[in-house]
């Protein structure tokens, strides 16, 4: 029998099970919240899901009145999920985070953060509905210390008000006075007085200045500066797992060591993910499986990358994308950023056995 129309008869028969048993339907509502633990309004790479919050959903009609809502509380992965029976009209809903009341502890996450964000159709089925919301944040009373600060605030210098200069008042020069001068008084001639010329200089002999014969000069000595000894670190270098495994190349691990966490090296997402003892060591074994090719090949860039400044990616990018498809948690995401990890760790290795 052809498979399309077997298809077809298991669709009718799912809908007269649904006539027989009248069924009504329903709708289903998911979504998560996030702690925003510096305070920015948006989510990050330092948030995470925070349980016990609550999440309210309302439905308003063209007028502003709420004609149905609905309150629920986050599980301990920060998921909420509510259900309405029925066929309700839930294209005009909004889902927010509650008012938690008073914090007693100023490390909780529980005031309510950003705008609210609006229910999206995404799955619709013979009555049967499932809606989505974006994530929610959720703010605590300060932010963590080791959130970046803010730029400062510029000072404005204060507005500069022009002076006026005085008014000039015209002086009136006073009224010209006629000067009447005197007649001049006679000249007389000067006496003439007999010049006599002087007697000419005698003449003296040039004295005789001794001549002094100098050294031949001779250029200063020529000193060689020793050749730079070679910067290993400065020189591009990636190396692969296969190398920072075996212990005669141990001296290149400089910053993390094989003891060092996964949590310790990558951050609280990765330690969520993969537990709070897994070693750099173990996560250098990790295949057959997306999360752990993905450990593998970002632990092995970030020791590339503290090796080596021609590395493609520095440290804080090898950590940043490493959190990013965590946080993103779908196998594509995560399969292209260790194929990323491993082209860079597939260049020019340039160890050599350490004494």
């Amino acid at each position: 029998m052809d498979p399309h129309h077997n298809n077809l008869l298991f669709v009718a028969f799912l809908v007269l099970c649904l006539a027989a048993n009248e069924v009504t339907g329903y709708a289903t509502v998911t979504g998560s919240v996030f702690c925003d633990q510096c305070k920015d309004g948006e989510r990050s790479l330092f948030d995470f899901p925070v349980s016990g919050i609550k999440v309210s959903v309302t439905c308003s009609d063209e007028n502003g009145e709420v004609y149905m809502s609905r309150e629920e509380t986050t599980n301990w992965l920060g998921g909420y999920v509510m259900r309405f029976d029925g066929t309700p009209d839930l294209s005009n809903c909004y889902a927010q985070v509650s008012d938690n009341g008073a914090q007693q502890d100023p490390s909780s996450c529980s005031i309510a953060s950003g705008p609210a964000q609006k229910l999206k159709l995404m799955f619709s089925f013979f009555g049967i509905e499932t809606f989505a919301t974006d994530a929610l944040l959720a703010q605590p009373l300060q932010p963590r210390s080791f959130c970046p600060k803010p730029p400062a605030a510029p000072v404005m210098p204060p507005p500069q008000v022009p002076v006026m200069p005085p008014p000039q008042v015209p002086v009136k020069p006073p009224p010209k006075v006629p000067v009447i001068s005197p007649d001049p008084p006679a000249t007389l001639p000067p006496p003439k007085v007999p010049v006599r010329s002087p007697d000419p200089p005698a003449t003296l002999p040039h004295p005789l200045v001794p001549v002094i014969s100098l050294p031949p000069v001779t250029s200063p000595p020529q000193f060689k500066l020793p050749p730079l000894p070679p910067m290993p670190f400065v020189e591009p270098s990636a190396c692969s797992h296969q190398l920072w495994m075996k212990p005669e190349y141990r001296c290149y691990w400089k910053v993390i060591g094989p003891d060092t966490k996964v949590a310790v090296a990558f951050g609280l997402v990765a330690g969520r993910r993969y537990g709070t003892d897994m070693t750099v060591r173990e996560a250098l074994d990790g295949r057959g499986e997306a999360y752990k090719t993905l450990l593998r090949e970002a632990t092995t860039a970030l020791l590339n990358s503290y090796n080596s400044l021609g590395f493609p990616y520095n440290s804080i990018s090898v950590i940043t994308y490493t959190n990013l498809a965590l946080l993103g948690n779908s196998q594509h995401d995560v399969l292209m950023t260790a194929i990323r990890f491993i082209k860079a760790n597939s260049g020019t290795c340039r160890f050599t056995v350490c004494n």
